[in-house]
């Protein structure tokens, strides 16, 4: 069956499948690309035999296959979520909240959770309820609510981008710390859906980054000992977090070791060989906040060596929160974030099937999925920045604002390096001759 143009954000092929048709099966092509029966209980995830009864249509409209009602449905529905986020900016023209004692502009603290004012002491509540799960189809939808709210900036000296609230003022940039920064006229982004607000104080950041640097094992003596963090800015990292049911069908080659022993020369020698044997079948998997990051200053895996940020605690976006803070840029559209997803999805999807089987080499494994029900959060997370100088140089690192977990780049001692090559060369030495000396 030919595939519309957004079929793939459905579903995905970890590998070719041979041909079947159609007509073999006593029906028409499944519009959703699979192979076998579908899942008959929404809600049950181990024995599924019939269609999902909701949110199948997406893929289905793009091909034509839905029926006029279901598509006013879920027009109505994309079309429901971008009118609440509409209202809601209407209501929230400012971002900058002014003390009711003293006028002064307040910021809200990590450490209270609330706004603050800095002159007088006043605190205030911030009215803002559980975020919520937001339908798929919205999400291909081209907005920029968030620049209503916020502006753009770039830093003339790394190049990084951010947003701030409208009447804060940026002075230095949270990566490098110098004072280039510039207003840009491009609009901010795809305004957040939810946030999870810092819960971790600059102070407490900063001995964490102490205690990261007294771990590293292969850094200079006086790095670990004296390492401080310079210039450290509190920013909401963009994110984007999915939530999805899947359905796939798999077949997997895959090999057991066996050995067997012969004489040679008066010697044992004992051989190695696999058995490969062949498995298939059908998986149904739920995922809960796929997280992936949407900005270009922290790479995937600077992001999931800080997890966990509990997402599902997220706090409905209101501009408050970003008082007194600073917010990545997204670079990545959520389209795009997704696309990642599917892959991070995949991988675990084959990991669970994998513990299905006891083997030892994975000689081929194909998999054919689709995913149901997708929901997203655009978010934004607490993460602290800056760096620590050694050499001259400069070595960042990031601090979860929730548990202080930390990761970055620290320097290596040469010294320490070649100490430890020397060690290992010299234990692989050691293992060569007493392996000599114990077969004869």
């Amino acid at each position: 069956m030919k595939k519309s143009a957004n079929d793939d954000l459905f579903g995905f092929d970890s590998g070719p499948r041979a041909p079947q048709d159609p007509s073999a099966a006593g029906g028409p092509a499944d519009p959703f690309g699979f192979d076998a029966p579908q899942p008959a209980d929404p809600y049950d995830f181990e024995e599924m035999q019939d269609p999902m009864p909701k949110n199948q249509m997406r893929s289905a409209i793009e091909d034509g296959a839905a029926q006029p009602a279901e598509q006013d449905a879920a027009q109505a529905e994309a079309a429901a979520s971008s009118a609440a986020q509409s209202e809601w900016q209407e209501d929230t023209q400012t971002a900058v909240t002014k003390c009711p004692a003293c006028g002064a502009n307040m910021v809200y603290d990590s450490e209270r959770g609330k706004l603050y004012c800095e002159h007088c002491g006043t605190v205030q509540e911030i009215e803002a309820k559980n975020s919520e799960e937001i339908a798929f189809e919205s999400l291909l939808q081209n907005s920029h609510e968030w620049a209503a709210e916020s502006y753009s900036f770039r830093c003339e000296n790394c190049g990084a981008r951010g947003v701030v609230a409208k009447g804060e003022i940026t002075q230095t940039c949270p990566y490098c710390g110098t004072s280039n920064i510039v207003e840009e006229d491009e609009l901010p982004s795809l305004r957040p859906t939810a946030v999870v607000p810092f819960a971790l104080g600059k102070e407490q950041a900063g001995s964490d980054v102490r205690k990261w640097a007294r771990r590293r094992a292969f850094a200079p003596r006086r790095f670990r000992k004296s390492a401080r963090p310079e210039k450290m800015s509190a920013v909401y990292m963009p994110a984007f977090s999915f939530d999805t049911r899947t359905e796939s069908d798999y077949r997997a080659v895959l090999g057991k070791y066996y050995y067997t022993t012969r004489r040679v020369n008066g010697k044992t020698v004992r051989t190695r060989h696999v058995r490969y044997f062949n498995v298939s079948g059908h998986f149904a998997m739920a995922f809960d906040d796929v997280l992936i990051q949407a900005s270009a200053n922290i790479d995937q895996k600077s992001l999931d060596k800080l997890q966990p940020f509990n997402t599902n605690d997220s706090r409905e976006y209101r501009p408050e929160y970003l008082s007194g803070f600073t917010a990545n840029q997204a670079d990545k559209s959520g389209t795009e974030c997704w696309n990642e997803a599917k892959d991070v999805i995949r991988g675990r999807l084959q990991s669970a099937i994998l513990r299905r089987y006891s083997y030892d080499v994975v000689s081929s494994f194909n998999i054919n999925t689709q995913c149901y029900d997708i929901t997203y959060k655009y978010i934004l997370l607490p993460v602290y920045v800056g760096h620590c100088s050694w050499g001259k140089k400069l070595y960042n690192f990031f601090v979860n604002g929730i548990n202080g977990r930390v990761t970055g780049k620290a320097p290596v001692s040469p010294v320490k390096v070649t100490a430890l090559v020397v060690l290992c060369l010299g234990v692989l030495v050691g293992l060569y001759f007493l392996f000599r000396y114990f077969s004869g």
